[in-house]
């Protein structure tokens, strides 16, 4: 039979003394890099694989989720010193000789930036810096032969001549998937464990391309809104953690306008302009889904949240949410586990269960805006 474990002399909450970091003007950001940091250590260490890989784009998702690898080590490196973080990690062989954690960092984190044609010398540089800034090992290389190859594969096997007019998606997709297999054989190569950087934002509406920017066997930010990583990132970049510091080389990401670069350069994309505001996106997402309010109801909440914005640009707004929310339940069923932080993750494997397709909200969207 089954027996309880014995905890043996308990420590009370009330008895421990306060870290200097409690005591922050910057707490919410104190908790959450601590918090996710924590939970990465202890799932590398339970799970005995041997450090993260991410496909870092030079955007903020991977940017945040290797910062947080980064303070992942600094903060076990902290709370145990060098040859503690090493005896936890005891089963990579390789760092038994390893005496800094600069050299411990480069051999745990890896980061590959995967370029397309429509990738640009910005995003690459932040990528670069951002990895060199946290002491990561970092790659970079081209998928597009691989890509231009899908894309005649489809293009001769169904005689169909893929083009950005008819087949947007389509092309934008396959380059998101192209990068996977490498990634993945990356993580292999080394033993790591893959980080998927898909955020709580993108997986209400299904702003994400399956065995795309969602592979990986983690997602840690999957609970957390894009508003604030944006928010966290310039903290990071300006201020950071208590007893670590800044890391300055983020500004390059900080300035860069959310973009999954997946159309031609020309057609200036946007992650906003694909959706809408991204702060516009969590207030919809947290009154529709954490307080279950009526389409009616969110778009009145809209009106005294952003009075500057149009009533027709507010209708829009919340008509798209739903519709794409019960579009791309079936996306969030796939998404990797993540972390919970707070009361508004949409995992569904726990909690937020919905039917994976649905037309739940046609009826009370075909009367929204009309005051009935």
């Amino acid at each position: 039979p089954f027996a309880w474990p014995v905890v043996k002399d308990p420590v009370s909450i009330e008895s421990l003394p306060a870290e200097p970091w409690e005591g922050s003007t910057d707490l919410k950001a104190e908790e959450f890099c601590r918090a996710v940091a924590l939970g990465l250590f202890d799932f590398l260490r339970k799970s005995r694989l041997h450090g993260f890989t991410v496909s870092i784009s030079g955007g903020v998702d991977s940017a945040a989720v290797t910062a947080i690898c980064s303070l992942a080590l600094r903060f076990a490196a902290g709370e145990l010193g060098l040859s503690g973080l090493k005896e936890r990690l005891g089963y990579v062989s390789q760092l038994h000789g390893m005496h800094d954690l600069p050299a411990i960092t480069r051999h745990l984190i890896h980061c590959a930036y995967q370029a397309t044609e429509n990738s640009g010398k910005e995003t690459a540089a932040a990528a670069r810096a951002v990895a060199g800034a946290v002491n990561a090992s970092f790659y970079e290389w081209s998928v597009q032969r691989v890509l231009s190859d899908y894309i005649k594969l489809i293009s001769d096997g169904t005689s169909t001549d893929l083009n950005w007019n008819d087949h947007d998606i389509v092309l934008q997709n396959i380059q998101a998937r192209a990068r996977g297999p490498s990634i993945w054989m990356l993580a292999n190569l080394k033993n790591h464990l893959l980080l998927a950087t898909s955020n709580r934002s993108e997986a209400a509406v299904g702003y994400a391309t399956m065995d795309g920017d969602t592979c990986g066997g983690l997602s840690p930010i999957a609970g957390i809104d894009k508003a604030y990583l944006r928010r966290w990132l310039v903290w990071l970049e300006r201020v950071g953690p208590a007893g670590l510091g800044p890391v300055p080389e983020l500004a390059l990401v900080n300035q860069i306008p959310p973009t999954a670069e997946l159309r031609p350069r020309d057609r200036q994309q946007t992650d906003e302009s694909d959706l809408m505001p991204y702060d516009v996106l969590d207030a919809i997402e947290r009154a529709a889904i954490r307080d279950k309010k009526s389409p009616q109801d969110v778009l009145d909440t809209l009106a005294s949240l952003f009075p500057d914005s149009s009533g027709d640009a507010r209708e829009r707004w919340v008509r798209k949410f739903f519709t794409l929310w019960c579009r791309n339940q079936w996306k969030r069923e796939r998404y990797a586990p993540g972390f919970h932080l707070d009361d508004e993750s949409l995992d569904p494997k726990t909690w937020c269960r919905f039917p994976v397709l649905s037309g739940n909200f046609e009826e009370e969207l075909s009367a929204l805006g009309s005051g009935t």
